[in-house]
């Protein structure tokens, strides 16, 4: 890599929703879904379409991408730890400390935010817009959207009431009034809404300085509970809607966790049983999530018409993404937790900078999403700290490499990431393009599946006989792989001895 210390930098928005899947635009072959902006991005810009999370779980995964090392390594395994630490640096940090100005607009989820406001690290964010979901046991003042609501004269219980009574505990604690009609909450007052306003805000203060900006925009949607306005909703017609992928037996050969939650509901219990539910009902939880992330493209366009308007748009490198995927039904699971289903693992990653970057370019080489952190840093003309695990693909950006090989492999891990969830597991996914490895650590079960004669990972191989050699092949470059993430290259060698 040539660094290039007298490029200019570009500015930066960093869009990353929360838990929507990689199917869930139009341009890239869903029908169902409407994303006209999302879809203009792909149009001005390089869409990954073999993009993956290192953690089908917030807190790592963000971890991860922030500063482009693996959850383990971060030691930054699940949701609600207590503090992040104080070793590990923020590619925002190292943005900063080379002269960009960094803010945030809602998550950021690197620590707890149950009851508080998350402690921060040495971020690098001097504008810093905080929103975690909203809690009633929140202390006045400590959540910017909530403020933004009281603004305005709204309070929070108000539109987000219905189906839950509180937010303040997880699952939400559910409403005995409920009549059974979930309006959701009005597109003015959503979240996604103020996270673009609140984004704008930060742009048009510094549009002029002549100083870089990188925008990191986070937005708790399409994260359940699903809240779409009314209005969104009926935009789509149920019995339009597709149902979750499922196979009559499939189950006979998944792991025990799965087979148990598929009674018991996902998340270990905590969503509802897929068997309680209608067809009319599975298809409607599509509608529901099409309709926030429809929301969600709305809210982006507003974003990139003002980017046009202000003349910002052709030198500012633009992210879309997601932390991780949603099971929405698929293999009788909903939400989240210890599977490495496509559905959950496979994510959205769209970048476009027209000064700079191909356009209408489709690049399905493997790519993680750990490999952000070092891309923005060589996109600014910086060295790529030594002490970074992910690669640049910034090369893939430009046409400059094969955009059809990138990495043999992908990684994602779970180490009992949720309380509540499966914590008795800990488990590592290996996929190369065509079989997908997951090993349970510590037991005798465990997954394999052909993506080249089954696509939808209905047929687990991990105990087929005639699979045996390859089974012992993958493991081993799964072992390999873990090993290597555990490494960590944050100590720099300065002498021979």
């Amino acid at each position: 890599m040539v660094v290039n210390m007298e490029k200019k930098k570009k500015n930066i928005v960093w869009f990353c929703t929360d838990q929507q899947r990689w199917d869930t635009i139009h341009s890239l072959g869903n029908p169902y879904i409407h994303t006209p902006n999302i879809d203009r991005l792909v149009k001005e810009g390089v869409a990954f379409t073999r993009a993956y999370t290192q953690a089908p779980i917030c807190t790592p995964s963000r971890a991860c991408f922030l500063t482009g090392r693996y959850p383990r390594t971060t030691k930054t395994i699940f949701n609600g730890n207590e503090k992040f630490s104080k070793d590990e640096k923020l590619v925002t940090k190292l943005l900063s400390d080379e002269g960009y100005t960094c803010g945030l607009v809602g998550k950021l989820h690197l620590t707890s935010a149950e009851g508080r406001v998350e402690k921060r690290c040495d971020d690098g964010y001097s504008y810093f817009q905080y929103s975690h979901h909203p809690h009633n046991d929140w202390k006045d003042g400590g959540n910017d959207y909530q403020n933004w609501l009281n603004e305005k004269g709204v309070h929070w219980e108000e539109i987000y009431g219905g189906k839950f009574m509180t937010m303040a505990t997880w699952p939400p604690q559910a409403n005995p009034s409920f009549s059974g009609k979930q309006v959701g909450v009005p597109a003015q007052y959503h979240q996604t809404t103020w996270c673009v306003e609140k984004t704008i805000d930060f742009i048009e203060t510094r549009r002029n300085s002549g100083e870089p900006w990188l925008i990191s925009v986070n937005p708790f949607d399409p994260h359940p509970p699903l809240d779409p306005p009314q209005e969104y909703k009926d935009r789509l017609n149920v019995e339009e809607m597709p149902l979750p992928l499922w196979e009559d037996g499939e189950m006979e050969g998944k792991p025990p966790h799965q087979q148990k939650d598929v009674i018991q509901g996902g998340q270990d219990g905590q969503a509802e049983p897929i068997g309680s539910l209608t067809e009319e009902e599975k298809r409607e939880r599509f509608r529901d999530y099409y309709a926030e992330i429809e929301l969600i493209d709305d809210q982006f366009g507003r974003l990139l018409s003002y980017l046009d308007q202000t003349g910002l748009r052709e030198d500012t490198i633009i992210i879309f993404m997601s932390d991780h995927g949603e099971m929405s039904g698929d293999h009788g699971l909903y939400w989240k937790g210890a599977y490495f289903y496509e559905g959950l693992v496979h994510v959205p990653l769209i970048i476009s900078c027209p000064s700079i970057f191909k356009q209408g370019f489709l690049c399905d080489a493997l790519v993680e999403l750990v490999d952000i952190a070092p891309t923005l840093m060589e996109a600014a003309g910086l060295e790529v700290p030594y002490f970074m695990q992910g690669r640049s693909f910034y090369d893939i950006l430009t046409g400059e490499a094969d955009p059809h090989h990138f990495k043999d492999a992908v990684y994602s891990e779970f180490y009992h990431c949720l309380r509540g969830t499966h914590e008795d597991i800990d488990a590592t996914m290996y996929y190369n393009g065509r079989y997908k490895l997951i090993v349970y650590h510590g037991k005798e079960f465990g997954e394999l599946y052909d993506h080249e004669t089954d696509q939808n990972e209905f047929h687990n191989l991990w105990d087929k006989p005639e699979y045996e050699a390859l089974k012992t092949e993958l493991i081993r470059k799964s072992f390999d792989h873990t090993v290597l993430c555990n490494m960590d290259n944050s100590m720099h060698r300065v002498y021979g001895f």
